[in-house]
C-alpha cells in the first residue's frame, strides 16, 4: 500500500534565493538546485540562508505549479 503523503514531500539541497521579478508570483522565495527550481514558502523567515548551500524539507502544496511556473513548497526545515 503507497504512503499517499510519500508523493507531496520534497527533500531537495540547492540555494536559496530572494523571490524577485518572475513569471509567477507565489513564494516568498525560490530554491534552485542543479536541474530544477521550487518557489518556497514557510511560517519561519528564510532570509538568514540567503544565498547558501541548504537541504530544505516540506511538502509541495496542492494546485501549483501555475501557469509552468515551478512547484511551491511549504518548507518545515532548512539544514546548512
Amino acid at each position: 500500500m503507497k504512503d499517499s503523503d510519500t508523493a507531496t514531500r520534497v527533500t531537495a539541497t540547492g540555494t536559496i534565493q530572494k523571490l524577485g521579478m518572475s513569471t509567477f508570483q507565489y513564494g516568498t522565495h525560490v530554491l534552485k538546485t542543479e536541474n530544477k527550481t521550487y518557489a518556497l514558502k514557510s511560517t519561519f523567515s528564510l532570509d538568514p540562508y540567503l544565498d547558501k548551500k541548504v537541504t530544505i524539507k516540506g511538502k509541495k502544496v496542492s494546485g501549483y505549479p501555475l501557469e509552468g511556473g515551478p512547484d511551491l513548497v511549504d518548507v518545515s526545515m532548512v539544514k546548512l
